[in-house]
């Protein structure tokens, strides 16, 4: 039988990616500000960029020089996580300013609010 901790403590970035994409889910279903919204895509893109580099990871492994034995950590998750990191400040930005749009021409950014004025 394994001891918790040990296992907790092995697999402690597995814990967090779980975390950040629950809380991140979380806050984009249920919150009523487009901001918040907005940091919960933001939370759920952290988790996942967690997940894609932690199961990139190898204790035993050396960056892929061929003038080195083996073995080789796959560098591609890691290049492919910074094109998303590139994207999502992009999409953040573009969702942030589309948000100053609808604060100005509806005075709130309430969702419910928003959909009352819109009937």
């Amino acid at each position: 039988m394994t001891d918790p901790l040990a296992l907790l403590a092995s697999h402690g970035a597995y814990v967090v990616y779980a975390l950040l994409v629950g809380v991140g889910l979380f806050v984009l279903v249920d919150a009523d500000s487009l901001v918040r919204k907005v940091v919960g895509l933001n939370l759920f893109q952290t988790g996942v960029f967690l997940l894609f580099v932690t199961s990139a990871f190898r204790a035993d492994g050396r960056a892929p020089l061929l003038s080195e034995p083996g073995p080789y950590v796959n560098p591609l998750p890691h290049v492919l996580i910074l094109t998303a990191i590139v994207v999502g400040v992009s999409v953040t930005a573009v969702a942030l300013a589309l948000a100053v749009r609808v604060y100005d021409e509806y005075g709130t950014l309430s969702e419910s609010a928003i959909e009352e004025v819109g009937r």
